[in-house]
């Protein structure tokens, strides 16, 4: 098989899994099942395998000896450690969007939240998820730091895991005024007060998380369709 072919096949399949988790529509413990999968994408089983290990390498699924491949259900002392490393780096890339800010990136973030806006204010939980998450990686984006904005966005998959399996349902309409508080003060350029408020914004989204709620389950085939 060619080469290319291979590796767009395999990336496809990852962007796939990835976005059916991001979107809550694989839940965490779900088993993947390499038959099923290449069914459903028409590729080979070797194909699926090698997607599933670049799910696993960035931890959106675990692969167990003997079991095969589940989605990741991150523990409790886990999702803290996601959300201590997102407030380190965090801080670090909102300084440096008010350093280059520019009339047409604060544009473009205030364009994204408007799109969380019509998203929380319809009920579109799938696409609610998705914006909310990726104002954080369009931030990164918008300062030029591509190793950034991939770490983030590697970050936020995990964190839709851990939303999934602990946050409450109210959340979603606070994130989405927080995110609107942090562009105004970006807009002043105001550093301090805006890395303050996006500290406080990611320990709120912690708070919110319900650790000894019950976890959901799903089916892969629902998921997928």
């Amino acid at each position: 098989m060619d080469p290319i072919i291979t590796s767009t096949s395999t990336s496809t399949i990852v962007d796939a899994l990835t976005k059916a988790i991001v979107e809550h529509r694989l839940h965490p413990g779900t088993k993947l099942a390499e038959q099923k999968l290449a069914d459903h994408f028409g590729v080979s089983r070797t194909l699926v395998r090698q997607a599933l290990f670049q799910l696993s390498q960035n931890r959106l699924i675990r692969l167990e000896p003997a079991r095969g491949a589940f989605v990741a259900a991150p523990s409790v002392d886990e999702a803290r450690q996601v959300f201590a490393v997102r407030r380190m780096l965090e801080a670090e890339m909102t300084r440096a969007f008010v350093r280059e800010s520019t009339p047409a990136r604060l544009k473009a973030l205030k364009e994204h939240v408007a799109r969380e806006k019509a998203a929380v204010d319809s009920a579109d939980v799938a696409s609610r998820t998705e914006l909310l998450g990726d104002f954080h990686v369009r931030m990164a984006e918008l300062t030029g730091n591509e190793v950034l904005a991939q770490i983030l966005g590697e970050l936020i998959s995990r964190c839709a895991l851990i939303t999934l399996m602990y946050q409450s349902a109210s959340a979603a309409e606070h994130s989405h005024e927080e995110h609107t508080n942090i562009i105004k003060a970006l807009a002043a350029r105001d550093a301090e007060k805006a890395v303050q408020l996006m500290n406080e914004h990611l320990l709120h989204v912690e708070q919110t998380l319900t650790f000894d709620r019950k976890l959901p389950t799903n089916d892969i085939s629902m998921a997928l369709s």
